[in-house]
């Protein structure tokens, strides 16, 4: 007892963990966006390189936690050039940013200027949620501009499969419309909570856990970065807010087929280069049922699909991610980088 009392008095008094260390270089910050180019750990590189791109509503760090459990440290030392687009709170006079800004602007700049840095005509994207929704979008309006691989992450296409979500922006009783005119911007807070409603139980519980193990450093260390990944909830454009509930959430153009941005349609069949998606066998946040038919939608003869235990956080960082994912990921883009 005295073991765990002092180690919970070093648990509220210590500084957070550091997160998001790997050197890097920051190529491009406008506006939301971020592009950082992580630094080369091996002599010799695969030659395509690969730009991760984070969901609109979460920091980066999730990929570069601390060494040795940082999937971006894994695939430098694996042999990749690692780019990542990650994203900072909208300003309030960046309240009507839109889809096409994010799906068509943003990632198109980050590829053209990966392009640039490397002298490579081809980039792997990997999208991780939103990211992977936002990458489908770029690749399937793009898909003649260099980009080599897809990769999605726990992705959702069928949005009336969305759970909580679905029922939270239920078009019944939802009004969008007000809520950003009020607004602007969607606040961080409220879109936390909505995260935190599909688990209600869970922070409870979580909290009985670390109680349970405060005398275990590294658990502690482990429960305060993913506490702060998951409570650093950013606010959301609120233009591109509006536009993601109306055409994803109340009338699921992804899968109906009517999805448009900037005016041209998007054609998942049209995404014919190699495919690999990742799901979690117990996701809360993008249940199977919400990424199941993305497999068969696309066009690529290349494609691929595979299931992994864990959940939305878990299959992407921890041990389990350590473990499962991210040797099968690295294993699928080395025979594709060449």
């Amino acid at each position: 007892m005295m073991a765990r009392n002092i180690s919970g008095l070093s648990y509220f008094t210590s500084p957070a963990p550091v997160v998001g260390a790997t050197p890097k270089d920051v190529l491009i910050a406008r506006g939301p966006m971020r592009l950082n180019h992580y630094r080369a750990m091996t002599d010799e590189v695969y030659r395509v390189p690969i730009l991760l791109v984070m969901a609109t509503t979460n920091r980066g760090f999730i990929f570069d936690l601390v060494p040795g459990q940082s999937l971006v440290e894994f695939l430098l030392k694996a042999g990749f050039d690692v780019f990542m687009l990650e994203w900072e709170a909208p300003r309030s006079h960046e309240r009507t940013l839109t889809l096409e800004d994010y799906a068509v602007t943003f990632i198109g700049a980050a590829v053209e200027r990966i392009k640039e840095e490397t002298g490579e005509p081809d980039v792997s994207i990997i999208g991780y949620c939103f990211g992977g929704v936002l990458s489908l979008l770029h690749t399937a309006l793009h898909r003649d501009t260099g980009i080599a691989n897809l990769v999605t992450f726990t992705t959702p296409i069928d949005f009336s499969q969305m759970g909580m979500f679905a029922a939270w922006s239920d078009q019944r009783y939802f009004d969008v419309d007000r809520l950003v005119e009020t607004f602007g911007n969607v606040p961080g807070d409220m879109l936390y909570s909505s995260f935190d409603m599909l688990r209600p139980a869970a922070r409870a519980a979580g909290n009985i856990r670390l109680y349970d193990n405060l005398w275990d450093e590294e658990y502690v260390k482990s429960f305060r970065m993913f506490e702060r990944w998951n409570t650093d909830t950013l606010p959301l454009a609120g233009e591109y807010f509006r536009q993601t509930t109306k055409m994803l959430m109340w009338e699921n153009r992804l899968l109906n087929g009517t999805m448009e941005v900037g005016g041209r349609k998007v054609d998942p069949g049209s995404i014919t280069m190699p495919f690999l998606h990742l799901a979690a066998e117990h996701d809360h946040i993008v249940p199977r049922a919400a990424s199941a038919p993305l497999i068969e939608m696309i066009g690529s003869d290349d494609k691929q699909e595979i299931m992994l235990k864990g959940g939305h956080v878990s299959l992407v960082a921890g041990g389990n991610a350590i473990k499962r994912m991210w040797p099968t990921l690295a294993g699928w883009l080395a025979e594709r980088s060449l």
